[in-house]
């Protein structure tokens, strides 16, 4: 299949392998943003197959699992509304807040409902004028054009029941703060793909000229991983540091230029917590303000004064660390027993592109079997 079978390719693979340990000289250490990106290098066992040269630290492209639990606090507490109907992606149902998630808020009589689009969730309040419904607007640059498309709608067909809990956060603003945590002790960044289609890589050139940080812009199949991991080796050798797309089918510099221009109508950029962070500067978006009729926080201000909460997550969950970069899952002592999939403790084991998660299914001792799902790269001789 044209741009998917070609960058699955195990000779290419092997190849980029073979040029990736000749031109290394010492082990670098590179973070790959995304959590989509995470998987691809567990599931083709691309991590272990170059761990000698390379360590790949896992970083926060996980926008379910940065949503801080204030803000899962408020969801539910917007759930529990006489009249409220709170929705959201599937994925953020189950992260945990300060007391439990939005599913355990659904099974204790709260009315929660997962949908796939929040333009769903615009339908929803058009089809039912008696409920107050709510979106849970989570996720990176990615998922907020989709959102302000609705808030838009919303805006366009005076829906009076329809608002939104806004918690997108920014990718930059984090890798910025990551550059100069001295506990990641970071040579280079890969980073999201999805996110530059919509940003652009424009911006990204504060790393590399402030900070000395190769940043390479990379897909999520296995091709695409091991090229940027070689493209951000042969800068760090030659003593370079820039910004290298190296998913041009994908990205442009300036990025999607329509969705950016709808971001920019709807929000503004504002100082925002994330969940193993805490408060990044312009690491946030909200409504601006000829939208704030449609922003829950200003509507049920009231209600969420009320639900201010001091409980944080169990002391024995480290996914904060994860999240930073800090540590990998394996070194949590809880990862694999009391946390699993099916019990969760932190954020990262509930997504589906959380770092927890990928390591339980693919690099578990329980879960070997799915090393052998899709074996792109052969063993090392």
């Amino acid at each position: 299949m044209k741009y998917l079978d070609e960058f699955r390719d195990p000779q290419i693979s092997r190849r980029l392998v073979e040029r990736i340990r000749r031109r290394a000289s010492r082990r670098w250490t590179l973070m790959e943003v995304c959590g989509g990106q995470t998987h691809s290098l567990l599931r083709h066992g691309i991590d272990t197959e170059l761990a000698d040269v390379v360590e790949m630290i896992h970083g926060p492209g996980c926008p379910v699992c940065v949503t801080p639990a204030e803000a899962v606090d408020a969801a539910i507490a917007l759930s529990r509304l006489p009249d409220g109907w709170l929705t959201s992606f599937g994925d953020m149902l189950r992260v945990p807040g300060s007391r439990g998630s939005l599913l355990d808020s659904r099974a204790s009589g709260g009315r929660v409902q997962a949908v796939y689009s929040p333009l769903d969730a615009v339908e929803l309040a058009r089809q039912n004028p008696a409920r107050q419904v709510i979106f849970f607007a989570v996720g990176f640059e990615t998922t907020a054009p989709t959102t302000a498309l609705a808030v838009q709608q919303a805006a366009r067909d005076r829906l009076d029941n329809f608002s939104m809990l806004v918690a997108h956060v920014r990718v930059l603003p984090a890798m910025l703060r990551l550059a100069t945590d001295t506990d990641c002790n970071i040579d280079g960044f890969l980073a999201a793909g999805h996110v530059c289609t919509v940003t652009g890589t424009e911006h990204y050139d504060r790393l590399a000229t402030e900070y000395g940080l190769p940043v390479v812009v990379t897909g999520f199949e296995p091709v695409d991983l091991l090229q940027g991991i070689a493209t951000c080796i042969d800068q760090l050798e030659a003593g370079r540091a820039a910004v290298i797309n190296s998913y041009g089918r994908s990205v442009r510099e300036t990025g999607n230029l329509t969705a950016r221009q709808i971001i920019d109508q709807v929000y503004q950029v504002v100082d925002a917590g994330w969940r193993g962070f805490g408060e990044i500067p312009a690491g946030g978006l909200r409504l601006r303000e000829p939208y704030r009729h449609w922003d829950a926080r200003h509507r049920f201000a009231d209600q969420l004064a009320r639900t201010v909460d001091t409980e944080v997550e169990p002391a024995v969950c480290r996914s904060g660390d994860v999240l930073a970069g800090r540590i990998k899952p394996t070194q949590c002592e809880a990862f694999g027993n009391r946390c699993r999939p099916e019990s969760p403790l932190g954020a990262p084991m509930v997504s589906s592109e959380g770092a927890c998660a990928a390591y339980f299914r693919y690099a578990h001792p329980q879960r070997q079997d799915t090393m052998s799902e899709l074996p792109v790269l052969p063993v090392a001789p």
